[in-house]
């Protein structure tokens, strides 16, 4: 059991789980998916290198439906990340019940006419990896991991840190679980389809490491200005290149623990610094109230 985040395990009654901790790593990018495929195909190349080439043993078709990731399937991928219009890409772990690694791009035709209605519409890149991928390489090989993934991509925001890892239905986040959402604020609840559909170039709140691209960073007076305004002796704020940053809030990810006063003090500087970048839900599509998920939005602010 790790001293900097929870160990969640959430099985339905048939034994299925449905929520787990784990590291979920996204990157929104306002670009259309004709424009950024080779630099997705770049990102995916090195996430399997990474966790290797077995870790996802299933693809979803075009209904959803999970199938084998063999070398058919492989090709239906291939020509799925090579389509010059859209792209829509998920893999998972073979053993359904663990919910260990996942990849999902969503890859937009931003031009299209019905995407004039929503015009926080972006591109949206997302990986997941298991806390025991972490314990087992340490932070300072993920935080180099996720700046590799990161490096190809024109990313305006991204996010990498700890979350609540779901079987892909919002509605398992219900019961008591959002109980355990506003305990540890450190823990992310990644919906990344949704969210991509709206975020624009805002910022997903704060996490263990927060990238920042144009034109939030610019706003903030780049790397250099955003390093002025935070004082946590934890906090570091790397350039990359292409006027983007990385900021880190700590050596690890850390849960956070608001029933024994953990309340993540850099987490909530950075939040303050970024909160007039911050986003925040349109509209009610989660299970909880929107009371609920604006205290959510606001839990390193209030």
């Amino acid at each position: 059991m790790s001293t900097h985040y929870p160990r969640i395990r959430i099985h339905s009654k048939s034994g299925h789980l449905l929520v787990r901790e784990g590291l979920n790593l996204t990157f929104y990018i306002r670009r259309s998916h004709k424009d950024i495929s080779r630099e997705i195909t770049c990102a995916l190349e090195t996430w399997l290198r990474a966790v290797g080439p077995d870790a996802p043993g299933l693809y979803a078709d075009e209904e959803g439906h999970w199938q084998v990731l063999d070398e058919a399937g492989w090709a239906v991928i291939r020509q799925e990340l090579n389509d010059p219009q859209s792209a829509y890409v998920a893999l998972t772990n073979a053993a359904s019940n663990e919910q260990r690694y996942r990849f999902f791009y969503q890859g937009r035709e931003l031009d299209r006419p019905f995407l004039k209605r929503e015009p926080g519409a972006v591109s949206a890149l997302s990986f997941w990896l298991p806390t025991e991928y972490l314990e087992e390489h340490g932070p300072e090989r993920v935080r180099a991991l996720a700046v590799e993934l990161a490096s190809p991509l024109p990313f305006c925001t991204g996010n990498a840190g700890l979350s609540f890892n779901y079987d892909s239905n919002p509605a398992h986040m219900s019961g008591d679980t959002p109980k355990l959402r506003f305990r540890y604020p450190g823990m992310d609840v990644p919906d990344t389809s949704w969210v991509s559909l709206h975020i624009g170039t805002q910022v997903r709140g704060p996490s263990w490491l927060t990238f920042l691209g144009q034109p939030v960073l610019g706003e903030l007076g780049g790397a250099s200005g955003l390093r002025a305004r935070l004082r946590h002796p934890e906090t570091t704020v790397q350039e990359m290149e292409g006027e983007r940053a990385v900021v880190s809030l700590g050596p690890w990810p850390e849960a956070g623990d608001t029933e024994q006063g953990n309340v993540l003090p850099a987490y909530r500087e950075l939040a303050h610094v970024l909160e007039p970048w911050l986003y925040h839900e349109p509209k009610i599509h989660t299970v909880q109230s929107m009371e609920d998920t604006r205290r959510w939005e606001r839990r390193f602010l209030d």
